[in-house]
């Protein structure tokens, strides 16, 4: 395994466009590339496997073991890893799980790209503190991002001279390169028609601005051996999961994982009004529920499928998942839709309040038992949640939580979106 990380002082440097561009560019040049999301991320991984043509999976050093790490890492395809918020951002209280410790545990090179849009020769001590911050973590050079016109480009790359890191791009503002974006992120991959044109626009604009030949060297450096790892065990054998705009976000290593364990998996869509399939488990992961609630209320060829489920069918839902499987959920303008009524929940947009943070959990009942880690991201405040939680929890830190979720017979769901087993 070979290949880079793009990375950043902080988030809103262009991190995602970049690497979009980058990929696109190289698949359009012939070469082979795979990518890779560093943290808790659904949208962005969608992405990147446009770009590259290839599956893109999630590496998270909090939640992930090393050994998972590289394993999920290991392949004969230059890996592109695209980091989270800023280099050594991570979890309190150490900055555990940064996009950093990827860069050690795997010992790849990092790219750092520099927001310049609002700075001159302040770009030179920017990185260099970066550089010297921790020196088992290797900075290989700077993309500028967001240069106005020659004369700052000049500036900052003259200001960069004595550093000795080098340049590997200097790309120009293009209001072109902009993205629509919603409260969780950019809008889905999946919801984009213009996305391919978008991608190969991207990759014209910023590739010629950008030091491909170096950029290459680094992707081709020494290939580390990969060592094998235990994977998650399936939760059920046969396992109908929801997949459309309004229910995405699943993780691809854990459904590899059990597809892998000899698990059938039978995707369907509560949008298109699919009936949940016949299984052992039902899973409805997170997502946008809240986007589609009318549509989804008035399916009742899916709302049914769950109420008249098999009485050995366990049905689990992930966040927006969660929120489906409640009595009732209101939209941003105040708007009540009634869903499944399988779990006494209640929740709401109207009042949107963020719940942001790694999460470790532990269930005796679900398909989820024992300890797992798991992170917590959705803006939907709960109004009402009677019954039995399904999850003790504990935040990064080790502080318990108020418990989380709920159970009750074959149904059960929570906000917390499960990434791994626990850490050995």
């Amino acid at each position: 395994m070979s290949g880079l990380i793009l990375s950043a002082p902080s988030s809103g440097a262009g991190k995602t466009t970049l690497t979009l561009a980058l990929l696109r560019a190289l698949i359009n040049a012939g070469a082979s590339v795979r990518a890779a999301k560093s943290g808790p991320d659904y949208i962005d991984p969608r992405f990147h496997a446009a770009a590259c043509h290839a599956g893109c999976f999630n590496l998270d050093a909090w939640a992930m073991s090393p050994a998972r790490i590289k394993s999920l890492a290991s392949g004969d395809t230059p890996l592109i890893i695209e980091g989270a918020m800023g280099l050594f951002d991570g979890a309190p209280p150490a900055g555990r799980g940064a996009t950093a410790d990827l860069a050690r545990q795997l010992g790849l090179p990092v790219v750092l790209i520099l927001d310049a849009a609002r700075m001159a020769q302040s770009v030179a001590p920017l990185a260099m503190g970066f550089a010297n911050h921790d020196t088992s973590v290797k900075i290989a050079g700077v993309i500028l991002n967001r240069v106005g016109s020659d004369r700052h480009e000049i500036m900052l790359r003259d200001a960069m001279a004595p550093t000795g890191l080098p340049v590997l791009g200097s790309v120009r503002r293009n209001s072109e390169l902009s993205q629509p974006s919603r409260h969780l992120g950019l809008v889905q991959a999946s919801e984009r028609p213009d996305l391919d044109a978008f991608l190969d626009c991207a990759a014209a604009l910023i590739a010629p601005q950008l030091d491909m030949d170096a950029i290459t060297a680094l992707l081709a450096g020494p290939n580390l051996s990969s060592t094998s790892t235990p994977r998650t065990a399936p939760p059920a054998q046969n396992i109908a999961i929801a997949s459309d705009a309004a229910f995405a976000f699943a993780y691809p290593h854990l459904l590899e994982d059990w597809r892998s364990a000899g698990a059938q998996i039978t995707p369907f869509s509560p949008l298109n009004n699919d009936p949940a399939p016949q299984a052992d488990l039902i899973v409805l992961p997170g997502g946008y529920p809240e986007l589609h609630a009318g549509q989804i209320a008035a399916n009742s060829m899916f709302i049914n499928s769950l109420k008249n489920a098999p009485r050995d069918t366990q049905i689990y839902g992930e966040c927006g998942g969660y929120m489906t499987l409640g009595s009732t959920l209101i939209d941003a303008d105040g708007t009540p839709h009634r869903m499944a009524g399988l779990l006494d929940l209640e929740t709401s947009f109207a009042t949107r309040k963020l719940h942001l943070g790694y999460r470790t959990v532990h269930a005796t009942a679900g398909p989820f038992t024992g300890e797992h880690m798991a992170h917590e991201f959705h803006y939907a405040t709960t109004l009402r949640a009677q019954g039995t939680p399904l999850f003790t929890a504990s935040d990064a830190t080790g502080t318990s939580l108020e418990p989380m979720g709920l159970t009750t017979g074959r149904v059960h769901g929570s906000f917390a979106h499960i990434i791994d087993a626990p850490l050995p």
